[in-house]
């Protein structure tokens, strides 16, 4: 998933609309964007959203943000919209891998109630919006088999810290931020799974997010956040490899092939070879590898 767009449940217009704007992933949210006095029918609208799309063939992935942990919210959410399928709920302000484990038991019923496989409803994770997460980060590592990927937040955190801004002058992020989001980015590959950049809320600002979403495509993230369809184009093309890309790293995966070949220990074993200049290992030929599998999953190379 590059691009993972909120949309506000309530929204039929915002709704109607996401489908065709392009993105990997859309998250219904049930959360900030609702009003406490939509809670209800935004509910009701994810549910039905999802029942009339989840068949298609062309569709995004269908996610659900729910309401904190800490609220009585969200077991309502869970009761309204499991029935409708989702691939995947949103947690925001997670604490700790314990809120993981407690919303996974939840799902354990929730799914056997609906008819759904176990284990079909997978997690991401808002893992920095609280100070007492930054503080465990570790416990998310092995608290679900549902984990799918981890993301980070910077306004939340920023009301616990008493920050008056979260942004440098330049656009870039202060000290806390720049600290949390590398740490959500460890913690991902941790746990082994992807690690997802946060929103650039400044929907107009195109050019910061650009460079914002290729810093994170370089540091090893695979998506972006979105909250504004104008968003999506740039944030796929800042995580699908380019030509110069894909052909450099076919060319490292070849030069491996043939070194094994030509050893003695025959076809596959693989040490070191050099290019333009540059001694290249394994770590090498892991990245070009997975330059590869990006590719191919984002359809511009083919199998």
């Amino acid at each position: 998933m590059r691009s993972l767009l909120f949309v506000p449940a309530d929204d039929e217009k915002k709704l109607a609309k996401a489908l065709g704007v392009g993105a990997d992933a859309l998250i219904l949210d049930l959360e900030d964007s609702v009003a406490p006095q939509r809670k209800e029918p935004a509910r009701w609208m994810a549910a039905d959203f999802l029942a009339e799309h989840r068949a298609r063939e062309d569709r995004p992935r269908l996610y659900v943000r729910i309401n904190s942990l800490e609220t009585a919210h969200w077991e309502e959410d869970l009761a309204a919209v499991m029935d409708a399928g989702p691939d995947g709920l949103v947690i925001p302000k997670a604490r700790g891998g314990d809120d993981v484990h407690q919303l996974s038991l939840a799902l354990d019923l929730a799914e056997a109630r609906a008819d759904r496989p176990h284990g079909a409803t997978r997690l991401i994770v808002l893992a920095t919006e609280v100070p007492e997460a930054i503080l465990s980060l570790e416990t998310f590592v092995g608290a679900s088999p549902r984990l799918a990927a981890l993301t980070w937040g910077a306004e939340d955190l920023s009301v616990a810290l008493g920050a008056s801004e979260v942004r440098q002058s330049d656009g870039r992020w202060t000290s806390p931020y720049r600290l949390v989001r590398d740490l959500c980015l460890l913690t991902a590959a941790a746990a082994r799974v992807p690690a997802i950049d946060t929103v650039h809320t400044d929907f107009r600002d195109l050019e910061g997010l650009e460079r914002e979403a290729r810093e994170a495509a370089r540091d090893g993230f695979s998506g972006k956040l979105a909250i504004h369809p104008s968003q999506v184009p740039a944030i796929n093309v800042a995580f699908t490899p380019g030509a110069e890309e894909i052909a450099r790293a076919r060319e490292v995966v070849a030069l491996f092939e043939n070194a094994g070949s030509d050893n003695e220990g025959g076809e596959g074993a693989r040490g070191v070879v050099a290019h333009e200049g540059v001694m290249l290992d394994a770590p090498h030929l892991a990245r070009a590898e997975r330059v590869l599998e990006r590719a191919r999953l984002a359809g511009v190379l083919e199998d």
